[in-house]
């Protein structure tokens, strides 16, 4: 005759069914532990099955089981040949960017002090202090008489900094960023601020950060620098992760666009554009080489999050064209994604 299983849940008797729970979380550990011994044991013998077992064993995840996407590039002569003729094709032909850093209308001592920030993100970039009677297609012609290629206007609302162009258009914290002489302009809402001089502490850094800027690296496991990191004025180098649509790629190269094309590596500066969910993470790193095997990272700041709600064709423009506009109604999956 068999016996009959009592489940620990149905005893009555506390002190006993306290002791049968604790057996029975002993045995199922014991045998884990003896099926992972053993599966070490078969994988040391034959070098295969673990690379098996970690080719399968990959976790379902939103962004590998995005929606199919037909805009998503790949790398073709027909893509080659729109990027050569492309709003930035100049920018990737040698033509040194040169930025207009600016405010909305009556902003507070926040809006300066984010686009001080930026003056230190972005080289070659310049502060002009916006007054109330310049619109922003009179900021463009200004620009595009002095050569600029780009302008960025930080905006703030409820006195929250934030980056934008035409914010007096919408109540609330985003990014306008205008490629000149011909657009396109994009507008991104702006998010999760974080000042340099507010990065008190420094955590273990996100492996996946430290794994695209040194895939073959090994890195410390222990905390690195207290605080920020200081600035210096070499030009950065620049990473773009996972712009992989046709939108993606032009919000990509219109990221790049801002960026000296020939980075300056003695200053180990690095700025991270990670595109994650739509969401966009900005980042600035100084890497440091501890050893011949062993690299850390120290952050500089500022740190913010960047999402797309539009981008028009031309530069700014009420009636303008959009090439690409959000609607909520275009979400219809948590599995769909634009960028």
């Amino acid at each position: 005759m068999s016996a009959i299983k009592v489940k620990p849940a149905d005893i009555k008797n506390k002190l006993k069914r306290e002791d049968i729970h604790h057996r029975v979380k002993v045995e199922k550990a014991k045998a884990k532990r003896q099926r992972r011994q053993q599966l070490k044991k078969e994988e040391e013998e034959d070098p295969e099955k673990r690379e098996e077992r970690l080719k399968n064993n990959v976790p379902k995840t939103l962004d590998n089981t995005r929606e199919f996407d037909e805009t998503l590039v790949q790398e073709d002569e027909e893509v080659a040949e729109d990027e050569a003729t492309d709003e930035f094709a100049k920018y990737f032909g040698g033509q040194a960017p040169k930025m207009l850093i600016t405010t909305s209308k009556c902003p507070s001592a926040t809006s300066y002090e984010f686009a001080a920030e930026l003056l230190s993100v972005f080289p070659n970039a310049t502060f002009v202090k916006r007054t109330a009677q310049f619109e922003i297609k009179q900021i463009v012609e200004f620009c595009k008489n002095r050569e600029f290629t780009d302008i960025v206007i930080v905006n703030e609302d409820r006195k929250q900094p934030s980056m934008v162009m035409p914010l007096e258009l919408h109540g609330f914290d985003a990014i306008t960023m205008i490629h000149l002489p011909d657009g396109p302009t994009a507008y991104f809402k702006l998010s999760s601020i974080t000042l340099s001089k507010d990065i008190q502490v420094r955590f273990f850094l996100p492996l996946l950060l430290l794994s695209i800027i040194s895939p073959s690296a090994h890195f410390s496991s222990h905390p690195h620098h207290q605080g920020h990191g200081r600035t210096s004025s070499h030009k950065p180098e620049l990473i773009l992760n996972n712009f992989n649509t046709r939108l993606g790629h032009t919000v990509g190269r219109m990221f790049t666009a801002l960026f000296p094309h020939v980075p300056e590596f003695q200053g180990r500066q690095v700025c991270t554009f990670h595109n994650q969910r739509d969401f966009i993470f900005f980042r600035r790193h100084r890497y440091v080489f501890r050893d011949t095997n062993r690299v850390g990272l120290q952050e500089l700041g500022p740190k913010f999050t960047l999402k797309l709600k539009w981008l028009q064709k031309g530069t700014f423009d009420r009636q303008g064209e959009y090439e690409w506009l959000f609607k909520p109604e275009m979400e219809t999956s948590r599995r769909r994604f634009f960028l």
